[in-house]
């Protein structure tokens, strides 16, 4: 009896563990549109810029329908500016260009390979680039200007798509700051905005 017990509990683990589904792990690059919003943006005529994102994800999955994906990725930000600067009164043409090393950790609703996401996102600054067009009064020129804005970003992430448990797959994500980037601009300044076009791989899983 107690074989018969012990045998009936290994096959029901067994089939369990067959039915589980397993982590898969893969790489994500893609296309990136970006801009700042906020209170301050209207001072300026802020126009999107692209840009690139890429790096490695993980999905764990907790059930059929629902897993948990964390993810290492560099994205690059920023944003364009043109218009009359409200500091000098003198035409502006200028570009920044940020780079951050994001990390995404999402709560995915899966559903036959169409998937939704949402979660939150902690980002840090390794670099950042100013350009400026030159004018009748100013010289053109570039610089690195890291210490113009603040070192930690923090926001969010949703998008959805479509993804192959193991294989390819195709997504759109939005994310957005809930912290300034920067308060070089008048008053409370101004944050991240970003879509992203996105393709990615996945090895293992099932």
């Amino acid at each position: 009896m107690k074989k018969t017990l012990l045998a009936t509990a290994l096959l029901a683990v067994t089939a369990a563990a067959a039915q589980a589904q397993s982590p898969s792990f893969g790489i994500k690059a893609g296309a990136s549109l970006t801009n700042v919003v906020g209170s301050e943006a209207p001072a300026f005529d802020f126009k999107n810029k692209v840009g690139f994102h890429g790096g490695f994800v993980a999905n764990l999955p907790l059930s059929d329908g629902f897993s948990i994906q964390p993810e290492l990725l560099y994205s690059m930000k920023g944003y364009k500016v043109s218009g009359i600067d409200p500091f000098s009164g003198n035409p502006v043409n200028s570009r920044a260009t940020l780079h951050y090393i994001d990390v995404p950790v999402l709560a995915r609703i899966n559903a036959g390979g169409l998937f939704f996401e949402a979660g939150p996102q902690f980002g840090y600054l390794v670099a950042a680039k100013f350009e400026r067009d030159g004018n009748a009064t100013t010289p053109s020129n570039s610089r690195s200007n890291r210490k113009d804005y603040k070192t930690v970003d923090f926001g969010y992430a949703a998008g959805l798509g479509y993804q192959l448990p193991a294989g390819p797959g195709i997504g759109l994500r939005y994310n957005g700051s809930f912290k300034n980037a920067t308060d070089f601009y008048i008053g409370e300044g101004v944050r991240n905005s970003v879509f992203q076009l996105y393709l990615t791989y996945m090895f293992g899983g099932k």
